[in-house]
Order: structure tokens, then C-alpha cells, then sequence
């Protein structure tokens, strides 16, 4: 059995701009812009509201299992504004027991990704600071440093000195810290 019309709306803040260019969404902020392409995906976007801003995603004659793409976007949607009004902050600490690590950032930390700010803190530990709008550019720069620091010769039950997360969110609550 086919749904003929699924749809969702995604509501926009007041300082929040959004633009479509066919399956193409913009999101525009002071704190930065942020674009994301869905032409892979056979939707409709629309921007249906003129005194409350929305966002309006169509998808017709859906089965069970296409049903979910509407939520997708729409949920890549708000994590989009979400990330242009706060941005997104990943802690890493560094777990040692061995051998200490010293960390230091090397280029203005030019190696990493896109739009990514990497800032070293001393805590009780060193660790690092990654900041950005779009948190998959955020977590997969962390992913990749999280990586590059574990020991891979050695019994890792043994030796777990690496750099690992320890929190995430957004910038506006590591800023209280």
C-alpha cells in the first residue's frame, strides 16, 4: 500500500535565512552559512509560510520504506540551523597511562577540516577543542584524530593511550565551562 502524500515541516528561527535552489538548501546566519545538496533524493522542498517561516518537504506516492527519507531531511535540516545559530564543540582528552601525550597544534591547525577550529586546553589534562558549524565536518575531524592516536601494534586492552572524546555539543554550553 502507497502513501500519496507524506509531508513535513521544519520551523525556521527569526534570525535564520533560508534559500532553495531546486533541491539545493541554504541556511544563512551571522554566524555562518551552511549548504547541503538533495538531488539524490526525489522530494519536493518549499517554503509554504509567509508569517512564521517554514520549511515544507513533500515526497508522493511513498511506500513503507521511502517514508522515512522525509524525516531524514528534515531532521539534516534542523541540524543545519541548529549548527548555524549555536555551532557544535567537541571535547577530546587525552588518556594516558604510559607514556604521557603532549599536544600541539602545529600550522594554525590548517590540516583540518573545512570551517573547523582546533583550540588546545589544560585541564587536568590536555586535550583539545574542535569547533565548527557543521557538526559531520566536526565529528569526522575528531574521528580522524581519535584514530591517528591509537595504538595499533600493541594489546590495546593493555595500552589505551590515545585522544578520545569525552563531550560533544554545542558551542553556547562548552562556552560556560
Amino acid at each position: 500500500i502507497k502513501t500519496i502524500l507524506s509531508y513535513q515541516t521544519v520551523d525556521i528561527p527569526e534570525n535564520v535565512h533560508i534559500i532553495l535552489k531546486g533541491c539545493t538548501v541554504i541556511v544563512k546566519c551571522p554566524r555562518g552559512t551552511l549548504g547541503r545538496d538533495f538531488n539524490h533524493i526525489n522530494v519536493e522542498l518549499s517554503l509554504p509560510g509567509k508569517k512564521k517561516k517554514r520549511l515544507q518537504v513533500d515526497k508522493w506516492w511513498v511506500n513503507r520504506k521511502e517514508l522515512a527519507t522525509v524525516c531524514t531531511i528534515c531532521s539534516h535540516i534542523q541540524i543545519m540551523v541548529k549548527g548555524v545559530t549555536w555551532g557544535f564543540c567537541c571535547k577530546m582528552r587525552s588518556v594516558y597511562a604510559r607514556f604521557p601525550i603532549n599536544v600541539v597544534i602545529q600550522g594554525n591547525g590548517s590540516l583540518m577540516r573545512p570551517s573547523v577550529a582546533c583550540f588546545v586546553y589544560q585541564a587536568p589534562k590536555e586535550g583539545l577543542i574542535l569547533k565548527g558549524n557543521d557538526i559531520e565536518l566536526v565529528s569526522h575531524s575528531a574521528a580522524l584524530i581519535q584514530q591517528a592516536t591509537t595504538v595499533k601494534i600493541k594489546d590495546i586492552r593493555k595500552l589505551l593511550d590515545s585522544i578520545c572524546v569525552s563531550e560533544k555539543g554545542t558551542v553556547h554550553s562548552h562556552q560556560a565551562d
